[in-house]
């Protein structure tokens, strides 16, 4: 077993967006970080979200103020470190009759507008259906009242990938594709013994604080030999989305109620889609194993044709993902009434600190790191100075102006004519100024190297490679990117016999090993 022969101030396990929003600001602070993941990062919880940084406006409904505010106060943080995977929209919400009175959601997005220190975003408007254009695509004369209000739109898995860049790049060591399988301490020291799910090397790392932000898994993490009897409960809640051919033309999200309390969001998607989700329901099983069940999938077709003019079916569905949400057990009788709040959980065996992780929101990740290194500072170099350094200093490739985005596309077509508008387009979103990086002195579309389809190049493979751990043509195209919305099922074979031709060859043992 190879040794890391040095001693880290923290060891972290979990590669989700709380594990890698915690090495960088642990790292920016002063502290040496490993972290390590047993799949690719954001394979997770973390990857299969709705894709919105947003307060929770229903979360009102059960009282959940401060989650709320601090959520709303992050929304516009989260959107200056990185315009360019964040971005502005605005969501209709109809009036139903028979469901929750027009009176309690203006009092809802009066609070939403209120009390998280909103300063760029657009304000609530009530909106006329049978004038405005967003009453086209819905039922005619069934609803004639609205409210559009503002949240924001996230590219998840890169919000996870550029935090993990970001720590990286600061001294963070980040290990993919490694399993902690022990951690136990002695002499004031974890000790994390991990294998490598590819070559099935073993290692082992030392630490002096240790973060379980497994997710799914933090109770499996604890399992392993930590020596403590974890007196919180992980609550897993399914949550399920799908994604259709793009339904109407305008630009603006839709939130709709249902008779059963719950809302779904149906939100413009990758251009050409439509996203529809999310589902609530309790689960029991592997995480990693997590599917679309098919009465999830009639579920949120039946929800959104009760608003929509042309009904959603089955049939329209052009891919399905499903997560598993590692929320708080707060015993809750409904999956949907379970806190999406964050909890920690401090041991100390043997005066040896292991903080785990309960819960959290891709929205208040950030704040959820702060409050982390807040819990382990008598044991951290936690620099008073740098508290709030990471809602400052933006995220790779978010070095710019939050409305600087199209002035970047327009940037590289001139410096890359050879760019269609949809590629730089992408490219610019992806990668914001880093696309510049990527694309390097190429003179024409042949220095990009081989085509693999949807304008996905090698030049762009080899990049996702070097610089953000992608291994394998799914991590390219589900993770790195949504083009496997476009690329055929040959193409995508295509690519990963290219991944294994030219880079370290995938191992059975990386199909068996499952996610942490």
């Amino acid at each position: 077993m190879r040794l890391l022969e040095r001693i880290f101030d923290l060891a972290i396990i979990g590669g989700g967006v709380n594990g890698c929003g915690i090495a960088r600001d642990a790292v920016g602070r002063g502290n040496t970080v490993f972290l390590c993941e047993m799949n690719d990062l954001a394979s997770g919880t973390s990857s299969w979200s709705t894709k919105l940084v947003h307060g929770g406006l229903r979360y009102l409904e059960y009282y959940e103020f401060r989650l709320v505010r601090e959520a709303l106060i992050e929304r516009e943080i989260l959107w200056g470190i990185a315009p360019h995977i964040i971005r502005p929209l605005r969501f209709v919400l109809p009036h139903h009759a028979g469901l929750r009175p027009a009176w309690l959601l203006r009092l809802g997005l009066f609070l939403y507008d209120h009390i998280g220190g909103r300063h760029l975003l657009p304000a609530t408007r009530s909106v006329d259906l049978k004038r405005d254009e967003v009453g086209k695509p819905l039922i005619p004369n069934r609803y004639s009242r609205a409210f559009e209000y503002s949240d924001c739109f996230v590219d998840d898995a890169r919000l996870v990938v550029l935090n993990a860049r970001d720590a990286a790049d600061k001294g963070a060591e980040i290990r993919t594709r490694t399993r902690a399988t022990e951690i136990r301490q002695a002499d004031g020291l974890w000790t994390v013994n991990m294998v490598n799910m590819l070559t099935g090397e073993r290692s082992q790392v030392r630490a002096r604080a240790l973060v379980n932000a497994g997710g799914p898994w933090v109770e499996d993490v604890l399992g392993r030999g930590a020596g403590v009897n974890a007196k919180a409960k992980v609550r897993l809640v399914q949550g399920s989305h799908i994604v259709v051919k793009k339904l109407y033309d305008h630009d603006r999200a839709y939130m709709f109620q249902n008779a059963d309390g719950r809302i779904i969001f149906v939100i413009p998607y990758q251009d050409d889609f439509t996203l529809i989700g999310t589902t609530d329901r309790d689960y029991d099983g592997d995480p990693a194993k997590v599917k679309a069940t098919a009465e999830e999938i009639e579920y949120l077709c039946k929800a959104a044709s009760e608003y929509l003019a042309k009904p959603v079916t089955p049939e329209d569905v052009v891919w399905t993902y499903s997560g598993v949400r590692p929320l708080y057990d707060d015993g809750a009788s409904e999956a949907k009434a379970a806190t999406r709040d964050y909890v920690f959980e401090l041991d100390t065996p043997g005066g040896t600190p292991l903080l785990s992780i309960y819960g959290g929101k891709i929205t208040t990740y950030r704040r959820l790191a702060e409050e982390a290194l807040e819990r382990l500072a008598p044991y951290l170099r936690c620099a008073k100075a740098r508290e709030g350094w990471t809602g400052k200093w933006p995220l790779p490739g978010g070095d710019m102006d939050v409305s600087a985005v199209d002035g970047l596309i327009a940037e590289l077509q001139r410096g890359y004519p050879f760019l269609s508008h949809e590629h730089a387009r992408r490219l610019a979103r992806a990668y914001g100024t880093r696309a510049i990086k990527l694309l390097g002195d190429a003179k024409s579309a042949a220095d990009l190297g081989e085509a693999f389809g949807a304008t996905l190049t090698e030049r762009e493979v080899r990049y996702l490679m070097a610089n953000e751990w992608a291994v394998t043509a799914e991590d390219i195209v589900w993770r790195r990117s949504k083009l496997g919305l476009r690329l055929t099922a040959d193409e995508i074979a295509a690519l990963d016999g290219w991944i294994r031709t030219h880079a370290v060859p995938q191992s059975p043992l990386l199909e068996a090993g499952g996610r942490s």
